[in-house]
Parts: C-alpha cells; sequence; structure tokens
C-alpha cells in the first residue's frame, strides 16, 4: 500500500515476520536502500554478523509474498468494517490510515473488551492471516509504564485478519455487551 522509496525515503525496513510472511510462521526483516554505498556497508554488516535468514525461512516469506495483494485487500476491506462499527459505538480515538488491517481505539473497559472476544485472539503480534487483539499497556509496553514511550491504559489495538467481515464485527458487537454487562453492577435499576 506505500512505495516508501518513491516517496522519499533512503532506506526501508520491513519486517518479514508481519504482513510480507502473513502466516504468523516466519521471524525475520529486510532491509532496502536506495544509494549502492549505503547498500554495501549494508552489506557488509549482514555478512560480519552472520544475519540472513535460513533457507526454509526464504520459503515462507516467499509463499507469503505470492499471496500479499489478495491478503492485503481482505485485511482492509475487514478493517474497514470494523471501523465503521467502532466509530457506531461511540468508541474513543478510533484510528486507522485507511489501508491494512491495523485499527486502534480507546475504551475504558480495554482489558474486559479484549478478554471478551472469540474470534480475535489475544495476542502480541500482527500481519497474520488471524484477527488479533491487544492492551499495549497490559502486554507489549508493560515494561515501559512511567516512562515517555508509555501508552494509555484504555487503548487496544486490532490486527483484522482475513476472516469474514460480519463475523469480525458480531465478535467486537458480543465482547462489547459482555463487557458492559460485566461493569454494570447487577441488580442495578433499569431507568
Amino acid at each position: 500500500m506505500q512505495r516508501p522509496l518513491e516517496l522519499g525515503a533512503d532506506a526501508v525496513v520491513h519486517s518479514t515476520t508481519k504482513y510480507l510472511g502473513g502466516h504468523s510462521d516466519v521471524v525475520g526483516g529486510a532491509v532496502i536502500v536506495r544509494d549502492p554505498e549505503l547498500h554495501e556497508q549494508v552489506r557488509f554488516v549482514q555478512n560480519s554478523v552472520g544475519a540472513v535468514p535460513g533457507p526454509f525461512d526464504c520459503f515462507l516469506v516467499h509463499r507469503g509474498l505470492r499471496t500479499l495483494h489478495l491478503r492485503v485487500r481482505a485485511h482492509t476491506e475487514n478493517a474497514a468494517a470494523v471501523v465503521d462499527f467502532l466509530r457506531g459505538e461511540g468508541v474513543e480515538d478510533v484510528r486507522w490510515p485507511g489501508f491494512g488491517g491495523m485499527v486502534s481505539f480507546r475504551h475504558p473497559d480495554a482489558v474486559r473488551i479484549a478478554s471478551e472476544t472469540h474470534l480475535f485472539t489475544l495476542a502480541e503480534s500482527l500481519g497474520g492471516v488471524e484477527s488479533l487483539i491487544e492492551v499495549p499497556q497490559a502486554m507489549t509496553h508493560q515494561s515501559v509504564e512511567g516512562s515517555a514511550a508509555a501508552v494509555p491504559a484504555d487503548l487496544v489495538r486490532l490486527s483484522c485478519g482475513v476472516e469474514a467481515a460480519e463475523d469480525l464485527v458480531d465478535d467486537l458487537r458480543a465482547a462489547f455487551t459482555r463487557a458492559h454487562a460485566a461493569a454494570t453492577p447487577t441488580g442495578a435499576a433499569a431507568g
């Protein structure tokens, strides 16, 4: 969806673990540079420290690249449906760049919502075919609490996979409903 070198970047760092591999079964990365001299410096470091993927890792990333265009289309369509739902739920600060499957939003019941999903799996990764949900403050960013790198406790991050969009929305709707019911005191008078 983006071509950073064409937009003026001098170097691009890709996590092949994420969308490029796309199946949550490989760990790797790639550095692409425009300047031939910088390319030689990167190659020297790569050769010196042995930072090269194994043949099977290369196979897995190559396999993922063959379906990348199909997966990104599905991720984008599903994220658009999820964003439409979230904006109708009155959640705060829905963020989505308009492409890809990464969506974030803020909600006071972030942890409860994340624990109430069934189709979205609670996990710290992203970019695979399966949909994932996380609360960064309680998971990936817990170690930086109290520092400038801290994130709000009410932040929820979604990685929308390639499942049916209506199933993802239904899962979130049910999670919101269960989270709200759990937050409502038992026996409270209806008003």
